[in-house]
This record gives C-alpha cells, sequence and structure tokens, in this order.
C-alpha cells in the first residue's frame, strides 16, 4: 500500500481511514526518538489536521492500541519454528517485540498499560499458552508462567526501547545500537559504604540490555522445564 503521504505529494486528496492512520502513524514512530507520538507530525504526514484522526479512533488511548495491536502482528511474523518447538517459538517471540518496540518507542512506551484486545495480542497469548502447555506444565503453571514470560518481555523490552530513544537524542550516540550499557555509566558509591558495588564495578559496567533481556527470557524457559520435569517425577 502506497503511503498517504506519497499520494498527497500526487495531488490525490488522501484516503482517510484507519488502516492508512495506522500505517502512517507506524511510520512517523519509527521515524522519530520520542517516546509520544507527535500528533502534528501524523496530521502534516496523512494531509488532515490532527483532530481528523478522531474520526476513526475514540482517543487517543484507541489509537495506541491499534498501533500496538499491528506491531504485535509484526512481531508474530517472525515466529516461524514449529509448534513442536516450543523455546525457540518464545525466543523468536521475545526477540520480534524487542526488536519492533525499539523501531518504535512511542507505542512501546504504552506497552504495559494497554490491552488491546485485538488479533496481535490474541494471537500473542495462544502461542505462549501453547508453549507452555508443550513444555508439560499443568494448567495453572501454563497460566503462570504465562504471565510472567509476558510481563518480562513486555516491561523490559518497553524499558530498553525507551531508554535507547533517550540515548539517541544526545549528540554523541550512535544512529543503530546493536545494544546499549545497562547502567549509564559506572556507579559512583564510596567503597567504604558500598563494598559489593565496588567490587563488582566491572562487571556491572559490562552488562548490556539486550542480554539481560534475552537472560531474562531463558530463565522463564528454565522455570516452565523445571516445574515439569518436578510434575513428572511425582
Amino acid at each position: 500500500m502506497a503511503s498517504a503521504e506519497r499520494r498527497t505529494r500526487a495531488g490525490a486528496k488522501p484516503r482517510l481511514d484507519a488502516e492508512t492512520i495506522i500505517e502512517v502513524a507506524l511510520e512517523v514512530a519509527a521515524g522519530t526518538n520520542a517516546i509520544v507520538l507527535p500528533a502534528k507530525e501524523l496530521g502534516i504526514r496523512l494531509g488532515v489536521d490532527p483532530t481528523a484522526i478522531y474520526r476513526h479512533f475514540r482517543n487517543k488511548a484507541h489509537l495506541m492500541e491499534a498501533l500496538l495491536d499491528a506491531l504485535t502482528l509484526r512481531s508474530l511474523d517472525a515466529v516461524t519454528a514449529p509448534d513442536e518447538q516450543w523455546r525457540e517459538r518464545l525466543r523468536q517471540l521475545a526477540e520480534s517485540t524487542l526488536v519492533e518496540f525499539c523501531r518504535h518507542p512511542s507505542v512501546a512506551a504504552e506497552a504495559m498499560v494497554l490491552t488491546t484486545h485485538g488479533p496481535g495480542e490474541l494471537g500473542a497469548i495462544e502461542i505462549m499458552l501453547d508453549a507452555f502447555t508443550r513444555a508439560g506444565l499443568p494448567p495453572e503453571e501454563v497460566v503462570r508462567h504465562y504471565a510472567l514470560f509476558a510481563s518480562q518481555v513486555l516491561s523490559t523490552a518497553s524499558g530498553i526501547a525507551i531508554g535507547r530513544a533517550e540515548n539517541r537524542e544526545r549528540p554523541d550516540a550512535e544512529e543503530e545500537l546493536e545494544f546499549s550499557p545497562w547502567l549509564d555509566g559506572p556507579i559512583l558509591a564510596d567503597p567504604r559504604t558500598y563494598p559489593r558495588i565496588a567490587e563488582f564495578n566491572r562487571q556491572l559496567g559490562d552488562l548490556d540490555d539486550r542480554a539481560i533481556f534475552h537472560l531474562g527470557v531463558e530463565s522463564v524457559i528454565q522455570s516452565a522445564e523445571r516445574t515439569a520435569a518436578r510434575g513428572a517425577d511425582v
């Protein structure tokens, strides 16, 4: 689909509908490091007054729900492992979520406060529930591990996306970062008061956000394996 901006430049009257607004809003979100979607820029790209957007969405929260669900659908496209490879499917979902969030920080910033009820969210929930069922967990543990995994992925990916967006606003920051330090510089603390911080300061400085993200993902997967194994031994 051609973007509304290109249609406007060609002299055609922009066709404003929900699908077009979502498409262009994601283009705007990917083109700025802002953690709040710039409504004025979106209106310019669509060729309309920004208030016209809300003829198709009840309010800003409704628009952000649609954008978040669209990003989740993109993340689902990256989950290509067979159903029986449940660990890899969870890893693929986590990685693709991190990638999409980092590309669209203004949408990622809403991830922990919005529930979309859309096909993207429902598809992601289905993948997680199926994965933990295939892990051999009893029903109550399937749900608990789903909640733990979803919280880990959404909250950590959202935090990383926001942090990277803020860092890219600095003039000395790289345009694209494969990873970023977990801590913003060394911890300055008196070793007499905080001896453990002094002891581990170098290792703390070596932490990066992507590694910590995937460590959390693997921790939930390993928890599922251990829980399933304990149940099999009973």
